[in-house]
């Protein structure tokens, strides 16, 4: 089963929010402890203040009774004030402690409520994920359902064109009967696409897009890409071509049937955006880290601002263009461990890559 790249995707914008919100949280807690600590240190500053005048004037009143005592009595008056300044003194430290009680407990007090407001704050992010993930789900298993159905009745349409086609009589009423019945198998075909991607969409959603590897020769891919596409270009006055009779024989280990999938959705693209007499190029080369394909066309281009969303679900390029090949191929070529993107400029045309990793190169067959 492959993760698909939504659901990393979804998993990655939620361990950023929860990044995110410990980082908030992080830095309204110094914010809080600065202010306390502020608030603090000034009435700190305010309780030395008033102590500094009340000793102030204690002094001064002192100097004045020194004066006024006679020497007889100034060492009795002298053991009073001592005993009188130790007992502030005390009185003081024990306002000190009690002040500091104080403070502590108003901290566990806002502590606690933070913890406890906290909590609930991330009880409720999980419920509301958790119900997001049942909708989703619930979704899911709707859409695969009703495109599994919908593919079953455009089966049976698409049989019904083709007996149209074989047993329609000659002349022409058979004639119109043909038009109409070949009309109708296009619309079933595009019908047909349609509902497979969603499928595929549903299966990418639900982590359960399916992979069977196999040996294959990556040149005869390409050949068989361009052959399938060839009449399509002709009839847009567009030419077709690729590399693959320059190169050697390269084998590789991979579902065949899904990368042609890739390579379709990329010439099928490609073919909507390039202009009569435009070119499509299909290149397939080899580094000693990956196989990279190319599908180059000769249209109109891409938007820097879009070049990073064209492989989101219905991304829209350009006004009125919406589709889900792009999406479907960059989940497949991720389901093989690789990666694809895109380079353009709007006038001058655009470049498809996509690279599988070079483990998956196996060697030629051993000729007998």
């Amino acid at each position: 089963m492959v993760k698909s790249s939504d659901d990393k995707t979804t998993d990655s914008r939620r361990e950023h929010t929860d990044a995110s919100l410990h980082e908030e949280r992080a830095q309204a807690d110094a914010t809080v402890a600065a202010e306390l600590a502020a608030a603090e240190k000034k009435a700190d500053a305010a309780v030395e203040r008033a102590r500094q005048r009340a000793d102030e004037v204690v002094h001064a009143a002192r100097e004045m009774a020194d004066q006024a005592v006679p020497a007889e009595a100034a060492a009795k008056l002298s053991t009073v004030l001592a005993k009188t300044d130790e007992a502030v003194a005390q009185e003081r430290a024990k306002a000190d402690d009690a002040l500091d009680q104080e403070r502590a407990q108003r901290r566990r007090v806002l502590d606690q409520f933070l913890a406890s407001e906290r909590e609930a704050t991330d009880h409720d992010l999980i419920d509301e994920r958790s119900h997001a993930d049942t909708v989703v789900a619930a979704r899911d298993e709707l859409l695969a359902t009703v495109s599994h159905d919908l593919r079953s009745l455009l089966g049976s349409l698409a049989l019904n064109a083709e007996l149209l086609l074989t047993y329609a009589p000659e002349g022409d009423s058979g004639a119109n009967i043909r038009r109409h019945a070949a009309t109708s198998r296009r619309l079933v075909a595009r019908m047909t696409r349609l509902v497979s991607d969603l499928l595929d969409v549903a299966c990418i959603e639900a982590g359960r897009l399916s992979l069977s590897p196999e040996r294959v020769e990556v040149t005869k891919i390409l050949l068989e890409t361009v052959d399938a596409f060839e009449q399509v270009a002709l009839a847009k006055e567009v030419r077709l071509r690729s590399n693959a009779l320059a190169l050697p024989p390269l084998y590789a280990r991979f579902d065949g049937g899904r990368i042609v999938q890739v390579l379709a959705n990329l010439v099928s693209n490609a073919l909507r955006v390039t202009p009569p007499q435009g070119v499509i190029s299909l290149q397939v080369t080899t580094t000693s880290k990956a196989i990279r394909f190319s599908v180059t066309d000769t249209g109109v281009g891409i938007p820097e601002a879009s070049l990073q969303s064209v492989f989101e679900r219905f991304s829209q390029v350009r006004k009125g263009h919406h589709g889900l090949g792009l999406h479907i191929s960059k989940s497949i070529v991720e389901a093989h461990g690789g990666k694809i993107w895109v380079e353009s400029q709007p006038g001058q045309g655009s470049t498809f890559y996509f690279e599988l990793p070079s483990s998956l190169v196996s060697e030629p067959a051993s000729r007998k």
